[in-house]
């Protein structure tokens, strides 16, 4: 299935550009599906089709669906407090009854990934756009899978599963219960469901779009998600200009709002190209219906998008090192920060921050050095002589 993650800045016209980009796909026979993150229903004011937690049908092959983050976060909460029935009583804790459970912050962005999950593995779509929260929430939220199982991993390291046999024999010893079989379980199911979810976000048919007016205000957000995005080895598949408007036929003050409409659009089409920057035009009015749709224009769903990369350069014969590249576009050299910590390395860009597991090939090496050239972070590893096989 193909998947096309669209965001942008707040306000920035999302939702619509996902609608119309969905109505257009589902008129040429494509199976579409759009999956909402929005608390309230403004894709179905976009369609005039009330949407919710059931998925409803706006159109021949399109279909509308906005989970709800309040059910999922009941049922979950009921089910753990079940699996956990014996740590709670004997913390003395009492259990909270599904009607008086309010979601809690992330409840949201739970539901969204499982939904995601379910409808990438439905075989009844061809096409799945999801319509995510503002730029600095979806960059959390594609960033909230692999640091979950981390988290899991961390607290319930899988190789601690081998002594379950010792478990009641430890527990007599010091007095308190050990974990039991279900919450290694659970922790196990979780581990699982992340993994569907990391493996969507990362496939090679799944894109991501950005909307940004263009302008200054635009421009500062649309680089900020471009870095964020590129930490997360994702880039931008097209970056849609939205509302822009014409260039004729104005009085003074919109003529001024057009010419910086202008130059933003050609900054755009420097940094990312003509064919990597769409521009949907302002209808003079918020759309509504499929007729205002169609005359957005939306861009076309085009073949998966090319992976992007981060190869090891082999330099020992020259320089004794490897160099790990990770593409950076918009890093500031003062904002990037580097530590290693045993296999992994936490790289640090401006507001945003991953913790990578290095390749099996640096693990072996001591960080050497780094430097950042033309948008890319350029990591130096000398191979440590203990460790480095003889002879490589």
């Amino acid at each position: 299935m193909r998947t096309i993650l669209i965001t942008g800045p707040g306000g920035s016209g999302r939702t619509t550009v996902a609608a119309a980009t969905a109505l257009e796909a589902a008129r040429q026979g494509t199976r579409t599906l759009v999956l909402s993150a929005d608390r309230t229903d403004s894709l179905g004011s976009v369609f005039g089709v009330p949407t919710g937690a059931t998925p409803v049908e706006a159109a021949p092959d399109l279909t509308l669906w906005r989970p709800d983050a309040a059910a999922h976060f009941r049922d979950d909460l009921v089910a753990f407090q079940d699996r956990a029935a014996g740590a709670l009583e004997l913390l003395g804790a009492a259990r909270l009854d599904a009607e008086e459970l309010t979601p809690l912050p992330g409840a949201e962005e739970l539901a969204l990934l499982r939904a995601l999950r379910d409808a990438a593995l439905s075989e009844a779509y061809d096409l799945l756009i999801v319509d995510l929260p503002p730029a600095p929430g979806a960059l959390a939220l594609l960033a909230l899978p692999e640091e979950l199982r981390r988290y899991l991993r961390r607290l319930l390291p899988p190789e601690k599963q081998a002594a379950r046999a010792l478990r009641p024999v430890l527990g007599r010893l010091a007095g308190v219960p050990m974990p039991a079989d279900r919450l290694y379980e659970t922790a196990a199911r979780w581990d699982v469901e992340l993994a569907a979810v990391e493996a969507v976000l990362t496939d090679r048919a799944t894109g991501v779009w950005l909307v940004a007016e263009p302008g200054p205000a635009g421009a500062d957000e649309v680089d900020a998600a471009v870095l964020g995005l590129a930490l997360r080895a994702l880039r931008p598949e097209v970056l849609i200009a939205n509302r822009v408007l014409p260039d004729s036929g104005q009085d003074a003050w919109f003529a001024g709002l057009a010419a910086q409409q202008r130059k933003a659009l050609e900054e755009w089409q420097g940094a990312y190209g003509t064919d990597g920057v769409h521009s949907v035009p302002h209808l003079g009015r918020d759309p509504r219906g499929a007729d205002d749709l169609a005359a957005l224009a939306a861009p076309a769903v085009n073949p998966s998008p090319a992976p992007v990369e981060w190869p090891v350069a082999d330099r020992l014969a020259e320089d004794g090192v490897l160099v790990w590249h990770i593409p950076l576009p918009g890093a500031i050299r003062d904002e990037l920060d580097l530590v290693r910590r045993g296999d992994e390395l936490v790289v640090t860009a401006g507001p945003f921050r991953r913790i990578l597991t290095l390749p099996s090939a640096l693990r072996r090496c001591s960080v050497n050095g780094a430097a950042l050239r033309d948008g890319e972070l350029r990591i130096r590893f000398t191979p440590d002589p203990e460790l480095w096989p003889r002879g490589m």
